[in-house]
């Protein structure tokens, strides 16, 4: 593994009385792109803020490459930060955005321009230096904050929610150029978004938070298929949240109907969370299965389709599958044992975060 470069210790951050983030630790390493990701008011945006220098935090420091940069101000951080409004100089040309900080640290004249000139390649929009910033579009002004960013070779980019003025199209475009960016540039991103598709689609690592909170780090994939709690499971992707009694290793019991799993050491007749995806429903036409099950609704969306099915041990499915079943059809319900995910039942307030989404009115936090 990289060795760290980012380490949070014991961050803690209040506004006006209200507790953002509780005792955050956390450490990123050397060329890895991490993504803060939870609900608006979660504190992934202050954690980002934190580490940018912007706010100071009421207690614990952060640590970069070793050195404590708890109090140094952000001019003075081997990192940039690009937001979510880009915050271009609509006076000023692309080059003149792009050069503004190479010029603060006076830089000759030579060396700028090569920079403009690595920069604008870099996000593909060599020939734009003489044009302003409104006559760009919303994904071009984007593109040059990125570029005026990894023009000053940060060690590490900080990128809050830069995506999220983006339409669907170019979101997703961009999303590939950042992926390609921190390849070829070899730099540490933290990554701040609501977006579970963007964090799974781009990240090395995924750190999700809630209500000052991290729930869970991970890989995407980790993430996704082995959700430590209610919380994420319900907030990565879609689920079948559903109440079990964990009768012993690998057996749980649903709706009074002991289904097998594969998960061990949960003790024997305990109360746990059940986590079924809705594309691991598997729904058979002849009524093939230990349940049986009703369409109750149907809707298509491109790739499949995606329907309600209400069971004979009285749960309701959400089911995603590329098979056609009307509105009505009678149903065998299958779930692989494999496809099964338990998780602890929270055992306290702090942990009982899938029941506590209310948000902080205003900003995110």
């Amino acid at each position: 593994m990289a060795k760290e470069l980012i380490r949070f210790e014991n961050i803690s951050k209040s506004f006006d009385g209200t507790e953002v983030l509780k005792d955050l630790t956390l450490s990123i390493h050397e060329n890895e792109f991490v993504t803060l990701l939870g609900p608006s008011g979660c504190g992934k945006t202050t954690t980002l803020r934190i580490l940018g220098g912007f706010e100071t935090p009421d207690k614990g420091r952060v640590m970069f490459d070793g050195g404590d940069i708890t109090n140094i101000p952000p001019n003075k951080r081997p990192l940039n930060t690009v937001f979510q409004k880009y915050a271009l100089f609509t006076h000023m040309n692309v080059a003149d955005n792009i050069a503004f900080g190479l010029k603060i640290k006076g830089k000759d004249k030579d060396h700028i321009r090569e920079k403009i000139a690595y920069s604008l390649k870099l996000v593909g929009l060599e020939g734009f230096e003489n044009r302003y910033p409104s006559s760009l579009s919303g994904g071009q002004q984007q593109r040059i904050a990125i570029a005026r960013a990894i023009v000053n070779e940060p060690q590490v980019l900080l990128l809050d929610e830069p995506l999220g003025a983006l339409d669907l199209k170019l979101r997703q475009g961009m999303q590939y150029e950042l992926i390609r960016l921190k390849e070829e540039l070899g730099i540490t991103f933290v990554y701040v978004t609501h977006d579970q598709e963007e964090a799974l689609t781009m990240s090395d690592t995924v750190v999700v938070m809630n209500q000052g909170l991290i729930q869970q780090i991970g890989t995407p994939e980790d993430i996704y298929n082995e959700p430590q709690n209610a919380f994420v499971a319900d907030f990565i992707g879609e689920s079948n949240l559903i109440d079990g009694i964990m009768i012993h290793d690998c057996l749980v019991n649903i709706g009074g109907l002991d289904l097998p799993c594969v998960d061990t050491g949960f003790g024997n007749n305990n109360p746990v969370d059940v986590v079924i995806r809705p594309e691991d429903v598997e729904l058979d036409a002849d009524g093939n299965g230990p349940i049986k099950g009703t369409v109750i609704s149907i809707v298509f969306k491109g790739v499949h389709w995606e329907m309600h099915v209400e069971s004979s041990i009285g749960i309701t499915f959400l089911v995603q599958t590329t098979e056609h079943f009307p509105v009505g059809s009678v149903v065998g319900i299958n779930v692989d044992p494999y496809n099964i995910q338990i998780m602890h039942k929270p055992s306290s307030e702090d942990a009982q975060v899938f029941d506590q989404l209310e948000t902080i009115p205003g900003e995110d936090l």
